[in-house]
């Protein structure tokens, strides 16, 4: 057995061990991903650093996982450089797995700051120009949180058309319609949630009465030559075509006998 200390306690060691194996022997934390007792230590992850002396005569970090121990190494598994070794270890994780939580909790675990969550927002503002300047509402805008800019809605003015969810290139903004309800959110975030209407043809439910009033409204200054109706896109094109073919080719009547 040969002796070693981590953060100034000696322990005992064999000498074909890890400094990580000796470490969760004795109940001192230090992070991993990769390693798994069954498989031989890679170090891929390189979250398990600690601090140790160099041969220069300096210290500095090194794998634990991959460090063998030798009798009178003293090892540090808090300090400034292993903080530091961490955080770009989980950092670079991060980079290839941003959508991870075991990262983020591991990384909570011990006390690394990974910065902002994303949130598959890109900040590339079509989903508030379309409503502002297409639609007409206005109720999306951006502001400030934390150090970074959010879109977030105007409270009263989504009308639920879904327009922003068309036109949102990572999906982050979502419309689900269940039962009789349209809920418009992006993140956990909710936008405008609205009743829906039902089809005069079919019978589905397909748009949103603040949407309805709001095209109404919008087309009051032209001349009014349509005939109103609450039919969804699909019956409304389907009974256009019907009303066209009639005019196209109108019925002859009966022949007199």
């Amino acid at each position: 057995m040969i002796k070693i200390v981590i953060d100034d306690r000696e322990f005992e060691a064999k000498e074909d061990m890890t400094v990580l194996e000796v470490a969760r022997a004795k109940g001192i934390r230090i992070p991993t991903l990769c390693f798994h007792p069954a498989l031989k230590p890679s170090g891929a992850c390189k979250l398990c650093a600690v601090e140790v002396p160099l041969h220069s005569g300096k210290t500095g970090t090194l794998l634990s996982c991959i460090l063998k121990v030798k009798d009178g190494l003293v090892v540090k598994t808090q300090s400034e450089s292993v903080f530091k070794a961490r955080t770009k270890a989980f950092r670079n994780l991060l980079q290839m797995a941003p959508q991870s939580e075991k990262i983020r909790q591991l990384a909570e675990a011990f006390d690394i700051d990974l910065g902002p969550r994303p949130d598959g927002c890109i900040r590339c503002r079509l989903c508030i120009r379309v409503c502002k300047e297409i639609v007409g509402p206005g109720a999306l805008k951006m502001v400030p949180r934390e150090g970074r800019n959010f879109v977030v809605p105007v409270e009263g003015l989504c009308i639920g058309c879904g327009t922003c969810a068309n036109l949102c290139p990572t999906g982050v903004i979502c419309v689900v319609d269940t039962d009789d309800v349209r809920t418009i959110s992006i993140r956990d975030e909710v936008i405008g949630q609205h009743p829906l209407m039902i089809c005069e043809g079919c019978g589905k439910r397909f748009a949103t009465p603040r949407f309805m009033d709001y095209i109404h409204k919008r087309t009051l200054p032209h001349p009014d030559v349509k005939i109103h109706h609450r039919y969804c896109p699909t019956c409304a094109k389907l009974f256009s075509d019907r009303v066209q073919t009639t005019r196209e080719h109108p019925l002859k009547p009966p022949r007199a006998f």
